[in-house]
This record gives structure tokens, C-alpha cells and sequence, in this order.
């Protein structure tokens, strides 16, 4: 692209090198996050609804074995549905992000290598997001659908593993705002030099 356009776009940014004042890339992330765990988090409930049933009725909570699957479907659904706007968003905020050259994360990495990573990451993300909702829905709909216990165990030790790189893909996005200042409106701030303290009075 053409460097001129580019310095034509800076001049709409924010303080925070976007232009609008919240970074949307971090908000989608968490719901695509939550959407996901809780899918995973009900199924596995209803899995273990048998041993778990004398709770609820201890409770006085009447509920279903399918209700937790249905919330378990319905959640994994709308995750894979959002994660494309995570990833969409995440790119176009990357291309915007100036980072500092001198500065290392916590994992030894420098600002671009961190992106690139977090970016491959991202993509693989959506392909493992979307990947077991089509798993999901084959279990709903055509593998176990007369079945009590609508999904597999190995569909579950799955949605763990994935929950574990979520935990490092969720880092290499923490370390991109908090080492590298990157859409991070305080840091960028204080990198030219403003008073955040006169800015709240």
C-alpha cells in the first residue's frame, strides 16, 4: 500500500492508534472466549448429570439432562459464529499497530514475532472453533440425537486441549498490550510524553 495513504489514515487515530476509542479486537475476544468455555463447561455437565442429579433436587432446581446439552449446542454455536469477527477485527487492528523495536515480551519475543504468532494463532482458533461446532452439530443431530448423552468424551478432552491454547493465544495478546503498548491508550500516552493525571482533571 502506498506509504502516503497510510500517514493519511494516522492522522484520524485516536491516542490509541485506532480510529475509535475502544479497541473492539479485546472485547469480541472475551465473548468468544466465554461462549466457548460455557458450551464446554454445560456439556460436560450433562454428561455427568446421573452423578450430579440428587444435586439439583437438593436444590429444588428442576431441570433436564437435554438443557444443559441444548445450552452446551447453542453457546459452541454462537462462538464460532463471533470468533470470525474476532479474527476480522484483530487483523485490521494489527495492521494499525505501531509497536516499540526494543522492547522483548516475557517469552523473549519481539513485538512482530508476537503478532505473527498471535495472528496464525487466531486463524487456527476460528478453524478448531468452527471445526467442533460441526462436530457438535453431527453429534446433536445426526450421531446421537436418540441418545441420553448427546456428545462424546473425546469431543470434551478436545474442547479442554483447546480451552489450554486459548490460555497461551490469550497471553501473546495480553503481552501485545501490556509489554508492547500496542492499542493501549495509557501506554501510548506516556510514550509522547502527556500527563495522564492532567488529562482525568
Amino acid at each position: 500500500m502506498n506509504s502516503e495513504l497510510i500517514e493519511q489514515l494516522k492522522v484520524q487515530l485516536g491516542a490509541n492508534g485506532l480510529p475509535y476509542s475502544l479497541p473492539i479486537h479485546p472485547n469480541l475476544v472475551h465473548l468468544t472466549l466465554g461462549l466457548f468455555i460455557i458450551g464446554i463447561f454445560f456439556d460436560i455437565v450433562g454428561v455427568f448429570f446421573p452423578l450430579e442429579k440428587w444435586v439439583f433436587k437438593f436444590l429444588a432446581i428442576p431441570v433436564e439432562r437435554a438443557n444443559f446439552f441444548d445450552v452446551g449446542w447453542y453457546n459452541m454455536l454462537a462462538s464460532a459464529i463471533i470468533t470470525f469477527f474476532t479474527v476480522g477485527a484483530g487483523f485490521y487492528e494489527i495492521m494499525l499497530a505501531e509497536a516499540p523495536l526494543d522492547v522483548k515480551s516475557a517469552w523473549g519475543m519481539q513485538a512482530m514475532e508476537t503478532m505473527l504468532w498471535h495472528g496464525v494463532g487466531g486463524v487456527l482458533l476460528l478453524a478448531l472453533i468452527v471445526g467442533m461446532t460441526v462436530w457438535r452439530g453431527f453429534q446433536r443431530f445426526l450421531w446421537r440425537k436418540h441418545e441420553d448423552r448427546q456428545v462424546q468424551m473425546s469431543y470434551l478432552f478436545v474442547g479442554v486441549a483447546i480451552m489450554a491454547v486459548m490460555y497461551v493465544h490469550g497471553t501473546l495478546g495480553a503481552q501485545l498490550a501490556a509489554e508492547f503498548g500496542v492499542h493501549n491508550t495509557a501506554d501510548q500516552l506516556l510514550r509522547v510524553g502527556r500527563d495522564l493525571n492532567a488529562m482525568l482533571k
